[in-house]
């Protein structure tokens, strides 16, 4: 019996460990991919703007028209394209990605 309880709380102690690191690290990984996306968007933005081709305000349309960006920005986590709609403002660096 006592050791049935040994082995119990052995594998709930090892269950309260690894389930929230697990959480965590799948967590940040989502993070990351969506950081990688958005300094894309702000390196091509810049680009465009330092060029003379963009106001302060840029979409995602105008660098597809532009041909800055050559392949539709994907959402990392939910695989859905963003909008065109979607804008940073190079002044503030304020990033607004819609999916």
């Amino acid at each position: 019996m006592n050791k049935r309880i040994i082995i119990l709380t052995i594998f709930i102690i090892m269950g309260m460990i690894i389930v929230p690191t697990v959480y965590k690290i799948y967590d940040q990984n989502g993070k990351d991919k969506i950081k990688v996306v958005e300094k894309e968007f702000l390196y091509q933005a810049n680009r465009c703007y330092n060029k003379g081709d963009c106001n302060k305000t840029i979409y995602l349309k105008d660098l597809y028209e532009k041909k800055y960006l050559e392949d539709k920005l994907i959402n990392p986590i939910t695989k859905k394209y963003y909008e065109d709609n979607s804008y940073i403002k190079i002044d503030t660096l304020e990033i607004k990605l819609i999916s």
